[in-house]
């Protein structure tokens, strides 16, 4: 096994941060998009990376897996944090959580009225405290996938998803009634890790939040 582990998550955010890693000269020899390899070495001797689903992040990192990871701040607080230490928001794959409903559905007066209402989402943890929170009776329904077909079938009067630029809702002809949160990537660090292997975690750490620091001053 490699000295140091990175675990990174799939799909868009991968590429948002590679850059970070390559500034903070943490490149991957491989490319993780095409490589057939599950453990990935990068220009730094000792330090690999791994791609992994993006809500697994965080329990490789927990569980000592990987020693440091990235991951949204949506897949954070599903998950729990637990063994995880979050130095840095890296300000990368931001985007916002939302209610949404199909237009012409009169979000306001059903909170008002103290209506049942059912939302359907994978952000549940999140979802529920943010309703309970406000006082709003809601039952919830997990789904995984095709979140924005749950009002247009009738499963649910709204649903709780991340947004970037709204196109989807829109095509939809959905609408956000609420903003939850913002949301970005995070670096996250086992907390063992950091006392067992600190001359070897804590220049990585530093490695890349100043190279975040840096993407954020040209921004």
């Amino acid at each position: 096994m490699p000295e140091l582990t990175i675990a990174l998550s799939k799909g868009r955010l991968v590429d948002e941060t590679l850059p970070l890693l390559a500034r903070a000269g943490l490149s991957p020899l491989e490319d993780p998009g095409t490589s057939r390899k599950l453990i990935i070495p990068t220009q730094r001797p000792g330090a690999s990376v791994v791609v992994v689903r993006a809500a697994d992040v965080p329990t490789y990192v927990q569980y000592g897996a990987a020693d440091l990871g990235v991951a949204g701040r949506d897949v954070l607080l599903e998950h729990g944090l637990d063994g995880l230490y979050q130095p840095v928001d890296l300000g990368i794959g931001r985007c916002r959580l939302v209610v949404a409903t199909r237009r012409g559905y009169d979000w306001n007066a059903s909170v008002k009225r103290g209506a049942r209402i059912r939302v359907a989402t994978k952000y549940v943890v999140t979802a529920r405290e943010h309703f309970a929170a406000k006082g709003v009776h809601v039952d919830l329904i997990r789904l995984y996938g095709s979140m924005e077909l749950a009002p247009l079938a009738g499963l649910a009067d709204a649903i709780v998803d991340l947004v970037s630029t709204g196109r989807t809702l829109q095509a939809n002809d959905l609408v956000a009634v609420e903003e939850i949160m913002p949301i970005s990537a995070h670096l996250i660090v086992n907390r063992a890790a950091l006392k067992q292997k600190r001359d070897l975690v804590k220049p990585v750490v530093d490695a890349i939040a100043a190279a975040s620091a840096r993407a954020e001053a040209l921004a």
